[in-house]
């Protein structure tokens, strides 16, 4: 079982980006039993899914797995749909700063994440970790990112695929008092979890994980 695991670069001012922290720690701590393959995606809405698509078509993965920085958000989130639009509040690290664009101007209106959310959620929670199912990964390079990954699964049948965000490093959140944050330790174990209930699991369970608003 092949697996891609990505992450990103730091961006917004800060100086690191927890996504590619956690990643890269759980490819370094990978058994052999699993062949981890692990990358750092620049937050840019094109470098992003171009260096994306390279990596897929390098590798060819069974599974590839998505993660990046929800600054504000308290829980490990399971992204449940991406949408085909950019509408960045702030500049990539490119300078780009789309508004209101398609990410495939013929693409459909959005896809869902063919990971078993709701199993990791239960996984996550029973664990000790703070998890959720989020039902919006923004309209920045995590969304972008999300939709362009689930249009190449489009063409790529059996290869499953989704994004997860993950919060603040405690450092990060100690510049914004306030918000929460979660120690890299508890994310490289989610990513563990998420890896193998993503393993292990050829459906997902029916649990309510619904929002009102």
């Amino acid at each position: 079982m092949k697996i891609l695991i990505t992450g990103f670069d730091a961006f917004g001012g800060e100086a690191v980006n927890p996504s590619w922290l956690s990643v890269s720690r759980i490819c370094q701590e990978a058994g052999d039993e699993l062949t981890l393959i692990g990358a750092c995606l620049p937050t840019e809405f094109s470098g992003s899914l171009t260096m994306l698509q390279q990596l897929v078509e390098s590798h060819r993965p069974d599974l590839v797995i998505a993660v990046g920085q929800a600054g504000g958000r308290s829980s490990i989130s399971l992204e449940r749909v991406a949408i085909n639009i950019d509408d960045a509040r702030i500049p990539d690290n490119a300078g780009w700063q789309p508004i209101d664009e398609p990410i495939h101007p013929a693409g459909e209106a959005a896809y869902f994440s063919s990971l078993p959310i709701k199993a990791i959620v239960q996984a996550l929670r029973t664990a000790g970790i703070p998890a959720e199912v989020s039902n919006t990964a923004g309209t920045y390079v995590c969304n972008h990112v999300f939709y362009g990954l689930m249009h190449l699964c489009r063409h790529l049948p059996g290869m499953r695929a989704g994004f997860v965000h993950i919060p603040y490093l405690p450092e990060q959140a100690a510049k914004q008092p306030g918000a929460p944050s979660m120690a890299l330790d508890d994310m490289v174990r989610a990513l563990a979890i998420i890896l193998r209930i993503s393993l292990d699991s050829g459906t997902d369970l029916r649990l309510n994980a619904g929002t009102e608003c």
